[in-house]
């Protein structure tokens, strides 16, 4: 395994661990908050148990998150040196506001688990509302500074030298809008949907079902608007990044041939060697509608781009036709759950309807890693897009295979405590929480 290799496979993993847990930092205080507002409105014990119950996993998985998103850090110095010279000076605005609002986040979250009882309980409630909003606002700052790569602004490159810098137009450059809107939605399905199945089952069983449907209904509450919203934001960074990056919009589709009235492929198999699809749905004139608003609009593909510009066919268009794919599962669950709720009631007391979000239970994770693949090997070769190439930016210190080895050991002991940790969580709730109280109507047949 050499150098550049084994520094992208250890970004990789770093990145996909991390990327859970930001997420369920952005949006799972948000659900907590609703929940202690309902205690505080109705004075329902219920809410009350579910709050502290929820508060304890955001707790998990803030420090979770705070150690793997550390090591972020180290990494991007360790393993991307010449980038991080360049580039730090640019884009370390977003970094910077990212670490004031992890440090408030942290005092807010401590106020919150330790304020119960010791403030008055509007400011309590305060304090968990602003674990969501300094969550959130982390996630997008670091989203700003990953679409600063993805569209290199705020800077005069000139001869090799980064010349007049605006750290604010390169934090708010072309691409952090549609990112940081695609990205926060994504971060509501994933954990709306996440939490709600975790719930729905525990309903199957028939156990404290009152507190469970309670938690299950904010949950999905959140999930199913998120998804059905996620189509939009996905269109307009679909038509940002044709604009900006047409070779990764080729990649994705597996768009071979500059056309117009290009098609939209469903599926397929890119033989890369043969420039083709094959075994492929295609939709006439869906793809330059899509990317540029016409069905009769030219699509840039990849025989325009030189070949060493191109980003790896296959493993974007794959990850692609995941994310897609379960995006559009989880908007018609969306959809279903918002007709059961509001039009057929029944379907709240049936089986099948808790199995079916029990099984979505990790769909939008699965999405969610899918999409970042699209995002990352779809930028390739370049670690800042048309500016600097990866192979250009990746240390000189041998040995980096050992560290990959050394840090995918430490995050699957991570891995292991935190199932650990929630599962014995999870456990513990309806012993804990009044395990004999049973919703009349959720009696499933």
């Amino acid at each position: 395994m050499d150098n550049l290799l084994a520094a992208r496979s250890q970004m990789a993993l770093s990145l996909g661990f991390h990327i859970i847990f930001s997420c369920i930092g952005m949006a799972m205080p948000f659900f907590m908050a609703v929940s202690h507002y309902k205690w505080l409105k109705t004075g329902d014990e219920q809410f009350k148990n579910l709050t502290k119950a929820w508060s304890k996993g955001v707790a998990i998985f803030f420090v979770t998150g705070a150690v793997s998103g550390t090591m972020l850090s180290f990494e991007l110095g360790l393993l991307w040196p010449t980038f991080m010279k360049h580039a730090g000076p640019i884009f370390g605005m977003p970094f910077s506001l990212e670490g004031t609002a992890f440090f408030i986040e942290a005092i807010a979250l401590g106020f919150y688990l330790y304020g119960w009882k010791k403030f008055k309980p509007w400011f309590h409630w305060f304090t968990g509302v602003m674990v969501g909003i300094t969550g959130l606002a982390s996630g997008i700052l670091v989203v700003s500074a990953n679409a600063w790569m993805n569209s290199p602004a705020g800077f005069d490159f000139v001869n090799g030298e980064y010349l007049n810098v605006d750290p604010m137009k390169a934090m708010f450059n072309e691409a952090w809008f549609s990112q940081a809107l695609h990205m926060t939605i994504a971060a509501f399905v994933s954990t709306g949907f996440a939490v709600a199945g975790v719930h729905a089952l525990m309903i199957l069983k028939g156990k404290n079902t009152l507190f469970h449907w309670k938690a299950f209904k904010i949950a999905i509450s959140f999930g199913a608007v998120c998804a059905i919203l996620q189509p939009i934001s996905g269109d307009i960074s679909a038509k940002d990044v044709a604009q900006r990056q047409p070779a990764k919009l080729a990649a994705m589709e597996a768009h071979f041939k500059t056309e117009e009235r290009a098609s939209l492929i469903i599926g397929g198999i890119p033989n890369e060697k043969e420039k083709r699809v094959d075994y492929a749905i295609k939709i006439p004139g869906a793809l330059s509608f899509l990317a540029h608003g016409n069905f009769k609009a030219e699509v840039t593909g990849l025989d325009r781009i030189p070949e060493n510009n191109h980003p790896p066919v296959a493993i974007t268009h794959y990850a692609f036709q995941v994310m897609v794919g379960c995006g559009v599962i989880l908007m018609l669950s969306g959809i279903l759950f918002l007709i059961a709720f509001y039009r057929k009631k029944k379907w709240l007391e049936a089986s099948w309807f808790f199995r079916l979000f029990a099984i979505l239970t990790p769909l939008g994770y699965i999405a969610l890693e899918a999409g970042w693949v699209v995002t990352e090997v779809g930028r390739q070769p370049w670690i800042i897009y048309g500016v600097m190439r990866t192979s250009e930016a990746v240390t000189p210190m041998p040995g980096i295979q050992y560290s990959f080895y050394l840090y995918s050991l430490v995050y699957l002991s991570l891995s292991v405590v935190v199932t650990f940790l929630l599962y014995r969580q999870i456990k513990n709730i309806p012993l804990k929480y009044d395990a004999n109280n049973i919703h009349p109507s959720l009696t499933l047949k």
